[in-house]
């Protein structure tokens, strides 16, 4: 007969928490977390920073019970439990939630270690754990992720946190998230234990007092600390990196290579048809941006990345057509940003005489392409025939309207998932065309889907779901605003209207919606914006927002309904 020994229960994990925080001196424990780290080093390491706190995660049922808890483990029941941005964020990316479902706080009660150093036990209280965040918390009780132990930076300065991380990473250690608390202000790098590490906590927290924003960036990245000067020549290159990938594409050079059998770029380049020197030169650099990979052992020859197997025309969620549009005529609308944020008018439009839309329309090869870079997104829309608006049409048999749906790709997906859906797609008659011939080849989606060829002063009544996915951040608010105005009348009272797109944070934190927001004013005079310029948009139109969920891709999902 088998047993197994019971989890650990919270009280039993605080206590041990406090014991491991009493018996620490610093530069044993920074030797025994980085292996390897000793003489100078360690000392200038010991200088710079001291061992702080031992953290976990409880999820008692309420307050009065984490109050008991901390008192049976021997730790202070008092003390303000403030809101922990970091941790909350990453538990909501973790279990694909929006960061406002959770409520994640922290308090740190006192421990005092072996010379009476003021320390503490950073304990991370998770809410509501019998009601939607019991999911969450039952699987980060088993895995234990937000553990870890800290040490706080004596005067940080940038000099000081560069030098520290480039320590840290130097003997074995990985950057693992961070993040600003304001409510603290305090910035928060974490690191994933070296394998070798002797002490029972994989994780570790550097804790800087103040706003550290441009190193934690760094951090984030994944980028080792530089000059500054390398930093932007590191940045400056980035353009080199997009018509690399554009090349790639161009050559089809990852048609001609495979993930598992390495080759040279003599026998490539009698493929793809270009010099073999040249073609060296820029396999190295694609190596170095991780799209091929040089075979260990034999130099020169390489293969394909799982990165650079998307870069292939037929392959599931390629990218070939972005990498294409991205190195051609978006990258030459790039080049006229300083004219675009002189005057407001799209670099797109200085560039070419006409607005995105139009010259595309009337190239019907360029148009095709950007309907195909479009598909390169379709990731974010893995969820959405489980959203419960769809789901709940799809059981009924209603009807799903995608307003300038492209080739139906969205639409695809719910008709597919819920066969007594019905669907309408609205858009211009050169896409209507591509997307009628598209959806025939999907099973029975074609004889559901009514295909209409109009613009949103055309949007179909009397359906039950209606659908912009990515539309509304290619305009400004006006014309958002007259969008949303033309979807509203046509939505009976009781439709709903989901809205796809990337949100931008109300805070500094890196997003790709940050970097969508250029490449929008740039090349289509849009913008992307927060869930409440949402909000007010919907309002002036006589809609409301219900409330929004994340989708793969920092993309969000709106949901809102007629008032």
């Amino acid at each position: 007969m088998t047993t197994t020994t019971p989890a650990p229960t919270d009280v039993a994990r605080l206590r041990a928490a406090a014991d491991f925080v009493r018996e620490q001196e610093t530069p044993d424990l920074l030797a025994r977390v980085l292996p390897g780290l000793d003489g100078p080093e360690l000392r200038a390491m010991t200088e710079r920073c001291r061992f702080a706190h031992a953290a976990l995660l409880v999820s008692p049922p309420d307050e009065r019970a984490l109050r008991t808890e901390l008192a049976a483990a021997g730790l202070s029941p008092d003390g303000e439990a403030r809101p922990s941005v970091v941790v909350r964020d990453r538990l909501a990316a973790r279990h694909g939630l929006g960061a406002g479902e959770l409520d994640v706080r922290i308090l740190r009660p006192a421990v005092y270690g072996p010379g009476g150093e003021r320390r503490a036990v950073e304990v991370f209280v998770l809410t509501d754990p019998a009601g939607s965040a019991a999911a969450v918390a039952a699987e980060e009780r088993a895995a234990d992720r937000e553990a870890h132990l800290a040490f706080d930076v004596e005067r940080p300065d940038p000099l000081v946190l560069r030098g520290l991380r480039a320590g840290f990473l130097r003997h074995g250690a990985a950057p693992d998230g961070g993040g600003y608390n304001p409510h603290e202000d305090g910035t928060v790098f974490y690191f994933a234990a070296p394998d070798e590490t002797k002490t029972p906590y994989r994780r570790v927290e550097l804790y800087a007092r103040g706003d550290h924003r441009d190193v934690l960036a760094e951090h984030l990245a994944g980028r080792p600390s530089s000059h500054p000067a390398e930093t932007l020549l590191r940045l400056l290159t980035g353009a080199w990196t997009t018509q690399a990938l554009a090349a790639c594409a161009e050559l089809r050079l990852a048609e001609a290579m495979s993930p598992s059998t390495a080759r040279g770029s003599e026998e490539l380049a009698s493929v793809v048809g270009a010099r073999p020197e040249n073609l060296a030169t820029l396999l190295r650099y694609l190596a170095m941006v991780g799209v091929v990979a040089e075979e260990p052992g034999a130099r020169g020859t390489f293969r394909l990345t799982e990165a650079g197997l998307l870069l292939r025309e037929d392959a599931e969620g390629s990218v070939r057509a972005l990498a294409l549009m991205y190195g051609g005529p978006f990258y030459e609308s790039f080049a006229r940003l300083a004219h675009t944020v002189r005057t407001g008018e799209p670099g797109f439009e200085d560039r070419y005489g006409e607005n995105h839309f139009d010259h595309f329309a009337h190239d019907p090869e360029l148009a095709a392409r950007f309907d195909r870079s479009m598909t390169a997104s379709a990731p974010m829309f893995d969820p959405l025939p489980q959203h419960p608006v769809v789901a709940a049409a799809g059981a009924s048999g209603r009807t799903v309207v995608d307003i300038a749906g492209g080739t139906g790709e969205l639409l695809g997906r719910l008709l597919t998932a819920h066969p007594a859906l019905r669907g309408v797609l609205l858009e211009r008659a050169h896409v209507v065309e591509a997307a009628r011939t598209r959806l025939g080849t999907v099973g029975t989606v074609a004889e559901r889907c009514a295909f209409v060829t109009g613009d949103f002063a055309d949007v179909p009544p009397d359906g039950d779901v209606y659908v912009l996915s990515r539309v509304l951040h290619d305009w400004d608010d006006e014309r958002c605003r007259e969008i949303l105005r033309h979807c509203a009348a046509a939505m009976p009272p009781e439709a709903d209207l989901l809205i796809v797109e990337r949100l931008l944070p109300e805070d500094p934190t890196p997003s790709l919606a940050t970097a969508w927001d250029l490449h929008m004013m740039c090349n289509t005079g849009g913008r992307e914006r927060t869930a409440a310029a949402y909000a007010r948009l919907l309002a002036d139109a006589g809609l409301t927002l219900v409330g929004h969920s994340p989708l793969p891709l920092e993309a969000h999902v709106l949901h809102a309904r007629r008032r």
